[in-house]
Parts: structure tokens; C-alpha cells; sequence
């Protein structure tokens, strides 16, 4: 669908000023309106038609200002130049004050307006993008939009509806990979602060020194490198969400600082005296036992109780084996999507041997599992041997274990090599096959020319991979390989 044409409104109360007005922006491809009587033009403003109001500002009955007023008031998404003259400029003060976006002093050039008209939109559709884009992850985390049917998760589903509306702090357990990230953030866009910012901070990667200083701030000068002040994560976050993940990886140190402003709500920047408000909201995770940790004396036991107000404990993927097809079903579809490939579905011995592997690396795993599947996969579902072929030759008889045997003399590394050479080999024959085809249009006669092979040869390597294509045969369909082998290549 084409983009709609901007609208514009020009009120003035001077013939002469609509008039250059609508030639001069009509030229620039909008769409023009205009009005010399201020009453008539802010009923029309305010219905809501105008992207773009443009208004004297000294004008008889209402002024612009006045009408400027009410615009933001009744149509806030609406924006609204001013035009001034010389002896006003302190009403154009006013009007910016008031939410006017930009203002035109009289005589102005066409480039003046148009120039400030262009910078009104872009303004405007950075606006709205960026109001998009928002609702857009709000939409994505969404608690509905969490995929988990075994009772476990249902569980954790209602946790998650129990604690959102609140402020209270919240410590996420779960091995790495199952999903604590996404977990909070479903918090966060569930609760009163989903307009506010959600602050992840990954507390494995931050020593002492640079985590305090992340997350609390620093002035110019406070240390080499600090060319300039910064704000700290803390106030970031005022108005949403802090996301710690990892927390036990915190010395005690820094724990201990930690603790002082999630207490008082205050910051104070490295280097600097001022103390500044916080108002956020603490959500952390950990994939380690904390409790242990503060009866082995490496967590601090005020803090661990300050965060772990709401406990919310994610079970392994091995745990949930039910929302494992689900899961696997959903991460296909997404990176189908992505890959704009027309893969209809996953084989159901292909999604038993899924469900069959023990996934250490949790919800992770498998997603990463999935994108390489889709990449792999050029028919129309996922078969039980690509998927075993991903997961590990050993899938192949028995339960999807990564296989730990290696070679251990010279007999054993020889036959391990020719055998990932042959199924290198084979994967590569198969991936050149339907390549051709798809090229083609499965046309298997026009597939072997293109590749230059005999029909027959093409054909047998079809035949060893189990595809099928169009039988059409055209006249001299027949073609002779430059060098053929053995295997038809």
C-alpha cells in the first residue's frame, strides 16, 4: 500500500500568507488546506485530518497561541508550526514553550517553511516509529506469548500474573539457557512500568570497578578514561525495570554497595557529591544456590533476602519434556520467517528424537538447534535424519546423546575420518541436487544440463537421497558429463 500524502492546514488571518503557503508546499507533494478565519481553522484542526497545522500567531477573536493550546490538548499527536512576525518573537517563545514544534518568522523564503515543515515530519515519523517499535516489544514479551504447556510452566505463567502488578522484588532461578530473561521481561511489560525502560544488566561480564560505575554513575575526570559524565544504570531504570542476571557472580564488596541503594533509593556518581533519587524495580536471576552460597559465606544473607522477596524457579527443558515439540514447532516457524523458507512442519520421528535428547543446554539449545535445522532442511518438512545428523551420529539408534567415543589409535582415527568425509560428501551431493532442481523448477532434464551431468547420473543421485522432481523430457534432453566417474559426478 502507497504511503498517504501528508495533510496540512495553514490559518491565517492573511489572504496572501495561505495563498504562498499552499504554493509553496503543494509543490513539495502535500496535501493543503488552508483558512483566513482562526475559529473555522481550529475546528478543523482539532477533528483530527491534519498531520501538520501551521498558524499565525497574532490573529482577530483567538490567537495562535490559543489555538496551539487546545491542539496539543485535543490532538496531541498533531503537530503545529507557528508563524510569527518580527515584533513578536517573544510569542514565539511562548508557542515553543507550548508545545509548538517550530516557528517561521514573517517575511519568510520558501525554503524557510519548507525546510521547517520537512524537519516537522521527520520529526514525526521518528515519533511514531519509534512508538511502533515500542509496542512491538512490548507485544513480543507479552506473558501470552510464552510457550510452555506442561504444568511446570503453567505454574510459572501464574507466578508471573501473581507478582507483575506488583513492585516487589523478584529472583529468578534456573539453569543457563531456560529462559530468565525472557521471564523478566515478561514481568516488566506486564506491570504499571511497561512504559518505562527495562535494564538489563549482565553481571558476569562487569568487574568491581567498572560494575560500580555502571550502575551508578560518574562524573568527568573520575577516572582515566571518563571523558565525561555519565548516568549510572540505576537511573536508567527510574520509572522501570532493573534486570540483574547473574547476580552471584558479584564479590562481596559490591554486594554490599548494591545493598545501600537498593535500600535507600539513592545514587551517588563515582567522583561526584550529589545524591539522586532512584525509583526502579528489581528483578535478578541467578543459576546458582544462593542459599549455599550465604551458608558457605560467598553471597551476602542481607541481600539474598532484600532480593528474594518472590522466588520464581524455571525448571530444566529434561523436566518439561511435553513443551518440547511445542517449542520446537514454534522456533521453526520464527526462523522460517527469517529465512523466508516454506518448510510446512517437523516429521514426528523427527520430533521424537528431539523430545529424546536430554537438551543441557536447556530452551537455548534447542532454539539454536532449530535455526540450524531450517537452514539444513530444503524439503518440505524436517526428517528424523537431518535431525539426527545435527544432534549427533549416535541419535540415529537410540536416545539423542551427543557422542563422546573418540578415536583411540590409528585404525580407529583412520575409519572415524573416511567417515565424516563420506558424510561431508553426502550432504554436499545432496545439497548440489536439490539446488539444481530448485533452480529449475524441479525440471529434471533442464537440472542436469544446467549441471552438466548425464540425465541418468543426475537421476541416481536423486535416487540416492529419495527426491523427486519433473519426469519431462524434452527433445535432446540427453546430454554427456566432460568428465564423468564412477559415482555419476
Amino acid at each position: 500500500m502507497p504511503a498517504r500524502t501528508p495533510k496540512i492546514l495553514v490559518i491565517d488571518d492573511e489572504p496572501t500568507i495561505c495563498r504562498s503557503c499552499r504554493k509553496i508546499l503543494a509543490s513539495e507533494g502535500y496535501e493543503i488546506d488552508s483558512t483566513t478565519d482562526p475559529r473555522t481553522g481550529l475546528e478543523s484542526a482539532i477533528s483530527g485530518a491534519y498531520d501538520l497545522v501551521i498558524t499565525d500567531v497574532k490573529m482577530p477573536e483567538i490567537s495562535g497561541i490559543d489555538i496551539l493550546r487546545i491542539i496539543k490538548e485535543q490532538c496531541p499527536w498533531t503537530s503545529v508550526i507557528v508563524i510569527t512576525g518580527y515584533s513578536t518573537v517573544p510569542s514565539a517563545v511562548e508557542a515553543m514553550k507550548e508545545g509548538a514544534f517550530d516557528y517561521v518568522p514573517k517575511p519568510f523564503t520558501p525554503d524557510e517553511l519548507s525546510i521547517a515543515v520537512k524537519r516537522a515530519f521527520e520529526k514525526k515519523i521518528l515519533i511514531e516509529e519509534n512508538e511502533y517499535l515500542k509496542g512491538e516489544i512490548e507485544d513480543k514479551y507479552r506473558l501470552d506469548k510464552l510457550v510452555g504447556k506442561s504444568r511446570v510452566m503453567q505454574h510459572v505463567f501464574n507466578l508471573v500474573k501473581i507478582v507483575a502488578p506488583t513492585n516487589s522484588s523478584v529472583l529468578i532461578f534456573g539453569e543457563s539457557g531456560t529462559g530468565k530473561e525472557l521471564v523478566a521481561r515478561a514481568i516488566h511489560y506486564t506491570s504499571s512500568r511497561s512504559s518505562g525502560k527495562f535494564v538489563p544488566v549482565d553481571c558476569n561480564t562487569l568487574s568491581d570497578n567498572l560494575f560500580e560505575s555502571e550502575i551508578f554513575g560518574h562524573e568527568k575526570g573520575a577516572f582515566t578514561g571518563a571523558v565525561k559524565s555519565k548516568k549510572g544504570l540505576l537511573e536508567e531504570a527510574t520509572g522501570g525495570t532493573l534486570f540483574l542476571d547473574e547476580i552471584s557472580n558479584l564479590t562481596l564488596d559490591t554486594q554490599a554497595k548494591l545493598l545501600r541503594a537498593i535500600e535507600a533509593r539513592e545514587v551517588k556518581h563515582v567522583g561526584g557529591n550529589e545524591i539522586k533519587e532512584v525509583d526502579f524495580r528489581l528483578i535478578c536471576a541467578t543459576n546458582k544456590d544462593l542459599a549455599k552460597m550465604v551458608r558457605e559465606g560467598q553471597f551476602r544473607e542481607d541481600l539474598f533476602y532484600r532480593i528474594n522477596v518472590f522466588p520464581v524457579n524455571l525448571p530444566p527443558l529434561r523436566n518439561r519434556p511435553e513443551d518440547i515439540s511445542l517449542l520446537a514447532v514454534h522456533f521453526m516457524k520464527k526462523f522460517c520467517s527469517e529465512t523466508t523458507k516454506n518448510i510446512s512442519g517437523i516429521d514426528k520421528d523427527a520430533l521424537e528424537l528431539l523430545a529424546s535428547y536430554d537438551w543441557p543446554g536447556n530452551v537455548r539449545e534447542l532454539k539454536n538447534i532449530m535455526e540450524r535445522l531450517v537452514i539444513m532442511t530444503f524439503g518440505e518438512t524436517i526428517d528424523r535424519r537431518t535431525v539426527a545428523q545435527v544432534l549427533g551420529a549416535s541419535s540415529q539408534a537410540g536416545p539423542a546423546t551427543i557422542p563422546e567415543d573418540v578415536p583411540l589409535d590409528k585404525d580407529s582415527l583412520k575409519k572415524a575420518k573416511k567417515e565424516a568425509r563420506e558424510q561431508a560428501a553426502e550432504e554436499i551431493e545432496k545439497n548440489f541436487v536439490l539446488t539444481a532442481l530448485k533452480k529449475t523448477n524441479w525440471n529434471v532434464s533442464h537440472a542436469a544440463r544446467e549441471t552438466g551431468m548425464q540425465r541418468q547420473n543426475f537421476q541416481a543421485l536423486m535416487r540416492k537421497f529419495k527426491i523427486q522432481g519433473s519426469e519431462e523430457i524434452e527433445d535432446g534432453a540427453e546430454f554427456q558429463d566432460d568428465e564423468p566417474d564412477s559415482n555419476g559426478e
